[in-house]
């Protein structure tokens, strides 16, 4: 971890007398001054150990005494890009049952032994990861009962017989009111046109007719398949030594058996521009474009993304924004972003006009894309997103939770451990020329898929 420890001697000249001459306000003062001036950007990054436990689960432990706490993810590639075919939402209902019931306790009793403990525990499953996390004081006292529970989640879950058909009335349900919600019509719709037959096309959540065809034993066998040792990562953050965290994982994860890691998933491959349109009874039309571009570790990361917040990703100083929002009222949020993934995640352009304006904005976006695919941003659009990028840096790394998102991403897409230290200078190293050059031979303009969902 970067110190904030000033050497009193290092200080200049005038900052030393004015500590010795002067109270306690202004010599607090002065030593913040101090730290400001002589941080080293280098130090940033928080230093990530990492081994592996007997049963093959990867451990990334970063120690952080700041607060008296922990947090902890463990990772699994057990999410719906792992749904079989017919069994989409398997992934997500099994991720979220585990806590249900687990070791003969109901999910009130679990619910109730988390509380009081001052502990807080969470679970999600999206397309590449399925994550089961847990924060808490690290008092020992407090700390180990929480992991045990943890642990016996799990190691040990019931899915009970009840709470999986409460859990698929729910999700039914919700797919439903997904059905009168054309901002959750756009993003499946979308999802489905750009990866086709890939595992990445299905939502989530799943359909009805698989959610109605999904038994508890789908659960039973996808939980023994892929929440095993060689198929997890856990990250561990907070106020620890490395001692005592690889206790820590031993308690929750040791005990998993080792099983095997899930299988590559099928390279993505990308077809001719498609172009739909969904009717829709609303005023206004959700709009999205896109394509799938880029993997975690793509060499063009750090020009698409930079280059990106320039395009789209910066809010309201985006050229997007500018064009769309600013100069012709057509939308009052237009972004653009890329989404890496394990294979090619999506570049992803959105917007949200009135249907009467459709037409409209569509061609102003098609035109700013075509210009900063042709031409690349301005030396001065650059300057100001790298200062942006580089100054706003900090805030990802505020917090062990934080941390904790930063790490487990280098540990699922297995990046180098030095990835947060070296972040900033890949951006600082772009070029107006690597932009172009990357946007030209990766965001293909005759392979983007359009979808709107709105009008008539």
């Amino acid at each position: 971890m970067a110190s904030n420890y000033v050497d009193f001697r290092q200080l200049p000249l005038s900052l030393r007398e004015r500590v010795r001459g002067e109270g306690i306000l202004s010599t607090l003062l002065a030593l913040w001054l101090a730290m400001l001036l002589f941080a080293s950007p280098a130090e940033a990054g928080p230093r990530i150990e990492h081994w592996t436990l007997a049963n093959g689960t990867r451990v990334y432990f970063v120690e952080a005494h700041d607060i008296p706490m922990v947090q902890l993810r463990l990772v699994f590639d057990s999410a719906a890009s792992r749904d079989p075919v017919g069994k989409s939402g398997l992934a997500l209902m099994t991720n979220r049952l585990l806590h249900e019931g687990a070791g003969g306790l109901d999910a009130g009793e679990i619910a109730r032994r988390f509380e009081r403990l001052g502990a807080e525990y969470g679970q999600d499953a999206g397309r590449d990861m399925a994550v089961v996390e847990l924060r808490s004081l690290s008092e020992a006292r407090l700390l180990q009962p929480a992991l045990e529970l943890l642990a016996l989640i799990v190691r040990q879950p019931d899915f009970p017989a009840g709470a999986f058909e409460r859990e698929r009335a729910r999700s039914l349900i919700a797919l439903q009111r997904d059905l009168a919600n054309p901002a959750a019509v756009v993003q499946k719709t979308f999802y489905r046109e750009l990866y086709g037959s890939h595992p990445y096309a299905a939502d989530p959540p799943g359909d009805p007719d698989s959610l109605k065809a999904l038994t508890r034993d789908d659960l039973v066998a996808h939980y023994r398949r892929y929440y095993v040792g060689r198929n997890a990562v856990l990250v561990i953050v907070g106020d620890l030594t490395r001692r005592q965290a690889n206790r820590m994982a031993n308690t929750v994860a040791g005990d998993l058996p080792a099983g095997e890691i899930a299988a590559p998933l099928p390279k993505v491959t990308n077809g001719k521009g498609i172009k739909r349109a969904i009717a829709f009874p609303a005023k206004q039309t959700h709009v999205r474009i896109g394509m799938p571009v880029l993997v975690r570790n793509d060499p063009d990361l750090f020009p698409l993304y930079v280059g990106n917040y320039i395009l789209g990703g910066g809010g309201l100083v985006s050229r997007l924004a500018d064009e769309v929002r600013e100069k012709r009222g057509y939308a009052y949020s237009v972004y653009s972003y890329f989404q890496p993934m394990r294979e090619a995640g999506p570049f992803v352009l959105g917007l949200q006009t009135k249907n009467t304006q459709k037409a409209d904005a569509l061609k102003v976006v098609r035109r700013v894309l075509d210009e900063f695919i042709a031409k690349g941003p301005t030396a001065k659009e650059l300057e100001d997103a790298k200062k942006h990028l580089v100054g706003g840096y900090p805030l990802k790394l505020a917090g062990n939770r934080k941390i904790a998102d930063q790490v487990a991403y280098i540990a699922f897409y297995e990046l180098p451990l030095d990835w947060l230290d070296t972040f900033t200078a890949r951006v600082e190293t772009v070029t107006v020329e690597q932009i172009r050059d990357a946007f030209q031979r990766r965001v293909r303009l005759n392979e983007l898929v359009t979808v709107t969902v709105g009008g008539r």
